[in-house]
């Protein structure tokens, strides 16, 4: 008698081997998906590993952990931008969005000290500049 069918080897458990069967096709998930991520965790993991010295190892964790703080941060900004534009009532979001963006919230404003073509200036005028200027009374001429 033949011994009954082990589940070991390279096979995958409850697989047949046979002529007839068709194997079944696997659904290849990428590492975003994994994660849960819409940027890429592959490529960024490459881009880690192209830009160490000396050869040092890149962990896979430290490529989904880029990626998860790349994806937030950009979604924090375009949030942002998308809030300045809809202030401004127009759809498409532009540097000047951007720029009303960064500038106005206080941790990415610390984050990103670049400046951003076409971004233009934050609106900004000095107290002593509204208050109206008390009308000082003329000395008379002698």
């Amino acid at each position: 008698m033949a011994p009954a069918a082990k589940s070991g080897g390279k096979s995958k458990p409850g697989t047949t081997n046979s002529v007839g069967a068709q194997p079944q096709p696997r659904t290849i998930q990428t590492r975003s998906q994994k994660a849960g991520l819409q940027f890429p965790v592959g490529r960024i993991h490459r881009y880690l590993k192209q830009r160490t010295q000396h050869n040092v190892r890149i962990g896979a964790k430290a490529a989904v952990y880029t990626s998860a703080i790349l994806e937030y941060l950009t979604a924090e900004v375009l949030e942002l931008a998308g809030n300045a534009s809809k202030d401004l009532r127009v759809k498409r979001i532009t540097p000047r969005h951007l720029q009303l963006a960064i500038r106005g919230d206080e941790e990415l404003d610390t984050l990103v000290r670049a400046t951003i073509a076409g971004g233009g200036v934050l609106p900004f005028i000095h107290k002593s500049l509204t208050t109206s200027v008390k009308a000082v009374p003329k000395k008379p001429e002698a």
